[in-house]
């Protein structure tokens, strides 16, 4: 267990929380403001050895004890959460200060522990049959750049819950970031009376170091939570994996929406933190009967319209050509767009505006660029459509099978019905911006890992777990 002491620890919060105007000059991958980072380390193989060690001191836990150092990790994430908000858009450029504040709350007060670990039992005239939810081992966990700190925290808290140890491999634009998390998660451990390093990571994550990680004989878990080239390499490991890929949620308006309403959480879920969550409204088909009042609320809620022409220069701006391993020439987005302010970005084509805008939006056709690609950007292109089978049939194409999320907003029932059927998606969120899908102002948990490609769909702990089966033949049926 932890040779710190719960006194040393209160003092390295305080003063954290005191220094948080400063946070964004004071940090780098393995130290914050001085103070070197817990469960930071050069080389994968020392990190994975770390995290076994972990795991051992976790499993011969009780799980009152778990959830000790999980409640413990959710107190210092709210203490933290504005810590962490500022270093994530300082060192990533991306993203807006407060909205990271709030999915570190969220993740904090809606990410389920222990209590989402739940055995079963089966009696019959041949006994009793219990199965139990294990925990895999050391998992190795791959974390993005748009939601850096939130995933290692969100991660960790159900891969603890499960009984697991965790070595993490980020994103190497956001590696202080989230290195900073693996660090409050070992504080909190600690605090917590458990092991002084529970989950680890790199100080300078690389491809090497991420191909350690999945081949190494004592990682039993592999979940990686990025873009479809790093998900493709984690499901091909011969590993067990859990992937959370891209997606490109589409939302359909019909004429029976509430206007004024859809109009406001439209720009509210597509602005939110500029439009990194892969949940978010990237794309809207609305009915041509209603689009222009549509967009004229859109417009009182901090959307800023471009013409078509503006918005094909855009395009060349925010979208780059690059050519791929099999000599084709594929446009990607720029990462000097992804996750910046609308008034940056409108800037690029030499349009001015207050930070009052949080959103730009366009009208296009189904082919355009804005529409064919996951931006990760306020832009948003709308695309006019006669019928709810028009809708339906565009809002899929343009979803490109990630079976990810989509959105609607109608009063329709058979609308809805026929579109969540059609598009298969993890999460389909209906009358509600896109965060409502993961719990923030909707019902339910949330996570910062939605499993599309591997089905889990929105992890929690118990998709940490493998079921492990004891029978009692016989015996123990008492009726």
């Amino acid at each position: 267990m932890a040779n710190i002491t719960e006194a040393e620890i209160r003092k390295i919060v305080e003063s954290i929380v005191k220094g948080t105007a400063s946070a964004a000059s004071s940090y780098t991958s393995t130290e914050y403001n001085g103070r070197k980072l817990i469960g930071v380390y050069s080389d994968m193989n020392e990190a994975i050895d770390h995290a076994e060690k972990g795991y051992k001191a976790v499993r011969a836990m009780t799980v009152e004890q778990r959830e000790k150092i999980i409640t413990q990790i959710r107190k210092l994430t709210l203490a933290e959460a504005s810590v962490m908000a500022e270093i994530g858009v300082a060192e990533t450029g991306m993203g807006k200060v407060e909205h990271k504040r709030l999915k570190h709350i969220l993740v904090a007060e809606k990410t389920p522990g222990t209590e989402d670990i739940v055995s079963e039992a089966k009696t019959g005239d041949n006994g009793l049959t219990l199965t139990e939810m294990a925990p895999f081992g050391v998992v190795g966990s791959i974390t993005p750049s748009t939601n850096p700190s939130e995933t290692v925290i969100c991660n960790s808290i159900g891969m603890i819950a499960a009984g697991n140890g965790v070595v993490f491999n980020p994103h190497p634009n956001a590696i202080c970031t989230s290195n900073y998390a693996v660090d409050l998660v070992n504080r909190a451990s600690a605090m917590a009376g458990g092991p002084e390093v529970l989950v680890c990571s790199m100080d300078k994550p690389t491809l090497d170091s991420a191909a350690i990680m999945q081949s190494h004989p004592k990682i039993r878990l592999l979940v990686c939570t990025g873009g479809p080239g790093v998900v493709k390499a984690v499901l091909s490991s011969g590993k067990k994996a859990i992937g959370a890929g891209a997606g490109n949620p589409p939302v359909i308006v019909d004429d029976t929406a509430d206007i004024m309403k859809a109009g406001k959480d439209i720009i509210d879920g597509c602005s939110f933190d500029n439009n990194l969550p892969c949940i978010a409204e990237k794309e809207v088909f609305a009915f041509a009967n209603i689009a222009d009042r549509l967009i004229d609320e859109m417009q009182r809620n901090g959307a800023y319209l471009i013409n078509r022409e503006q918005a094909d220069k855009l395009a060349k701006i925010v979208l780059i050509e690059k050519t791929n391993k099999a000599g084709k020439a594929v446009k990607t987005v720029s990462r000097d767009c992804v996750g910046r302010d609308a008034d940056v970005l409108l800037a690029k084509i030499g349009v001015t505006v207050g930070k009052d805008i949080r959103c730009i939006i366009c009208e296009t056709g189904f082919e355009h660029d804005f529409v064919q690609h996951e931006l990760m950007m306020p832009i948003l292109p709308i695309v006019r459509v006669n019928s709810i089978e028009e809708a339906i049939d565009l809002a899929v194409k343009a979803e490109h099978g990630n079976r990810h999320t989509a959105h609607m907003h109608s009063k329709n029932i058979d609308h809805l019905s026929a579109f969540a059927k059609a598009v298969e998606t993890t999460i389909f969120v209906k009358n509600a911006p896109s965060y409502a899908g993961i719990g923030f102002g909707g019902e339910g948990h949330t996570t910062f890992t939605i499993a599309g490609p591997t089905g889990e769909g929105i992890t929690s702990a118990r998709s940490f777990t493998r079921k492990r089966r004891c029978v009692m033949a016989d015996n123990f049926r008492i009726i």
